[in-house]
């Protein structure tokens, strides 16, 4: 039964909402927003074929988020695809995710192993911004802030289980003028310890919480940091990362005690 229900159920019919209110350092205490996060969708039928996007973009706007972002990872790689849910047809699906500061993107380790050029187009046709290396100011005056995105640190794959990142953050954060606070949004959560503390909050996928996570621990954590950086709200050094277990899977199409998730991260 928990094999079946691993297989059948949590990855294809549960959809969770799961909430995060924190103001960490370098966030001013009176300066309020919501961010409605999506991570590693992994389109294809039949674990997330067009209606299950739809009820997942239904329910990040029923959250009346400020502003939307999503964290890579739309191509799915695996072998128990039955349809291909193609870059196009994933855009016009993404194309309703609507919030009034706005909808952002980076591309994930799959995106740019399947055609990054594809998955660029598909985000733009959807309104989303896509933030590769790059640094924009949303807000005015006092309720100014800066959102910033990096590539994949897995980008480029080189063979024997090496792999060569396009992310830049000493560039990213080159761009970012002023005090104003910072969000940060890397596909791979391994990024953080180079993290510096300019960086209010960082926003992760790419782990799925491991895809199985019993008694909040991961057998398999595709991170060399293991169960560190798995899933959740992580704490360093005063410095604060939110991993979320994402939406789809990858490898196997199993998820057994980390459901597919919508994050809601409340700041200030």
């Amino acid at each position: 039964m928990p094999a079946a229900y691993g297989f059948a159920i949590e990855p294809a019919w549960r959809l969770e909402v799961v909430r995060y209110a924190l103001t960490p350092p370098g966030w001013p205490a009176e300066l309020k927003l919501r961010i409605a996060v999506l991570a590693d969708l992994h389109v294809g039928e039949p674990f997330m074929g067009l209606s299950r996007i739809g009820r997942i973009v239904d329910t990040a706007n029923d959250l009346r988020a400020d502003l939307a972002v999503v964290l890579g990872d739309y191509h799915a790689s695996h072998r128990f695809i039955t349809r291909v849910v193609l870059p196009e047809e994933a855009s016009m699906a993404l194309r309703r995710l609507r919030a009034p500061m706005g909808q952002y993107a980076i591309l994930g380790n799959h995106d740019y192993w399947s055609g990054a050029q594809l998955w660029r187009r598909a985000m733009r046709d959807a309104g989303l911004r896509l933030l590769e290396n790059r640094a924009v100011r949303l807000g005015e005056g006092e309720t100014a802030f800066w959102l910033g995105g990096v590539a994949s640190m897995l980008a480029i794959r080189l063979g024997g289980g090496r792999f060569h990142g396009l992310h830049n953050l000493p560039g990213m954060l080159h761009q970012v003028k002023g005090d104003a606070p910072l969000i940060l949004l890397a596909h791979e959560p391994d990024i953080f310890p180079t993290v510096p503390a300019r960086v209010a909050l960082t926003l992760c996928g790419h782990t799925h919480g491991g895809q199985v996570r019993l008694a909040g621990y991961s057998p398999v954590v595709p991170s060399k940091f293991g169960n560190r950086y798995a899933y959740g709200h992580v704490v360093e050094d005063g410095r604060h990362m939110i991993v979320t277990g994402g939406l789809g899977v990858s490898m196997m199409p199993v998820r057994l005690g980390v459901p597919p998730e919508v994050v809601l991260v409340e700041l200030g």
